[in-house]
């Protein structure tokens, strides 16, 4: 049996809808029926229940975006990094393997050769980066696994959000046997809050950046095949192979949905911070080979965008 944390949200739907499809006994845990952020009653209900595995997609984003967590630093470091120091625990106590989803947002920027080798680039609004990418786009690399999250504490600034995810895997990546599934910027289909392209379609204005991006079924599936097949516990970025920039996703939409309104950028960094965010965000870029090399394959990031928006469901 399988158990599912946080089932009710975003990701969490999403792995309960595909665990239904394919057939796995798995049950929901809610908070109501257990408190399982605390330590006594998680490791009591795990050890009556004895789960084959879990997976952990509870957590605090903040609503409607990341800012909201800003205000909310103590739910923010108890759902992402507190209780999954406590899961983590609980399981390795009981001998039980689990998964807990984690947010490439804990870095920022990508790898680029500007021709004297590979450096780390953090702004990727730069000229120089935009030309980069124009004529040479084999010269950009995303962070890969064995690199050290850039967008944290430790390594300022950052919003509290990624601050707090940072810790969360720190503080569970040697705690028995786990995997630590990336996801970044979820979308796909189906119009939502928290969709990325549903976020676009209606944001008064749009910021330009490049971003690797996960479609929602794409990464649930990858998490679940990661389990499944028993591929080796550890970090995993789980995005849809390559990158884009916010025009080029404009661009498919335009061409295939044919909004009746035109999109605006913010003029700058300068004034998306001043007027349109609160803190910091997070841009970048992940290299996705070590899922790749285990098996686990989905689909490019066009092919995941274009198939989204050729089948899009306009909520009511």
């Amino acid at each position: 049996m399988i158990l599912l944390l946080g089932a009710s949200g975003y990701i969490g739907q999403a792995f309960a809808r595909e665990l239904q499809r394919r057939g796995e006994t798995f049950r929901s845990l809610s908070r109501a029926q257990v408190d399982y952020t605390r330590f006594g009653p998680l490791y009591q209900f795990l050890k009556e229940t004895r789960p084959g595995f879990v997976i952990n997609a509870a957590g605090y984003t903040g609503k409607p975006n990341v800012d909201a967590c800003e205000a909310a630093k103590a739910d923010t470091l108890q759902g992402n990094t507190l209780f999954p120091q406590t899961l983590a625990h609980a399981c390795a106590a009981l001998d039980i393997p689990f998964g807990h989803v984690s947010s490439g947002c804990v870095f920022v920027g990508c790898l680029v050769d500007y021709g004297d080798g590979w450096v780390v680039e953090k702004d990727m609004t730069r000229p120089e980066f935009h030309a980069v990418a124009a004529s040479s786009p084999e010269k950009i690399r995303g962070f890969d696994e064995t690199m050290t999250p850039n967008f944290t504490f430790r390594d300022l600034p950052c919003s509290f959000y990624s601050g707090t995810k940072a810790l969360g895997e720190e503080a569970i990546h040697d705690v028995g046997q786990n995997y630590i599934w990336r996801l970044r910027i979820p979308f796909d289909s189906i119009d939502n809050p928290r969709n990325y392209l549903s976020k676009i379609l209606r944001y008064p204005k749009v910021y330009n950046n490049f971003n690797s991006l996960s479609h929602r079924a794409d990464f649930v599936n990858a998490c679940l095949e990661s389990w499944l097949h028993r591929i080796p516990f550890g970090t995993y970025n789980i995005t849809n192979p390559g990158y884009i920039s916010t025009p080029q996703v404009l661009d498919m939409i335009k061409s295939i949905l044919k909004p009746a309104r035109e999109f605006t950028f913010w003029e700058s960094d300068a004034d998306f911070y001043a007027t349109g965010a609160l803190t910091p965000r997070s841009n970048c870029i992940m290299d996705t080979s070590k899922l790749n090399e285990a098996g686990i394959h989905i689909p490019t990031v066009d092919e995941a965008l274009r198939s989204s928006l050729e089948n899009w469901t306009a909520a009511k």
